[in-house]
């Protein structure tokens, strides 16, 4: 299976209560699937390979979780779940 399809793989945690800044919500962008990807361990197209192996730890640590996702030319966005799993926020990276 390939990380491009990534609802072929099941939710590796739950979300909680999402969030998202006003500057993430001016993109006009929709953020399930985005959500979906990073829920299903798959922590984008645009984080570093050391952070990925981060976020791969901090699943069993049930530590933070980043994503970073390409929405646009020269356009990102973060998806950060808190380590309680209790609250998820979707922001640019400019304010991280």
């Amino acid at each position: 299976m390939s990380a491009n399809h990534p609802n072929l793989f099941p939710p590796k945690f739950h979300h909680g209560k999402v969030y998202a800044t006003p500057a993430a919500l001016a993109l006009g962008v929709d953020f399930t699937p985005f959500i979906d990807r990073h829920v299903r361990g798959d922590w984008g197209d645009a984080l570093g390979f050391g952070d990925q192996q981060s976020n791969d730890a901090a699943l069993v640590a049930e530590d933070r979780l980043l994503s970073k996702y390409q929405v646009g030319v020269n356009t990102f966005l973060y998806i950060i779940t808190e380590a309680d799993r209790s609250v998820t926020t979707v922001l640019l990276p400019e304010e991280y």
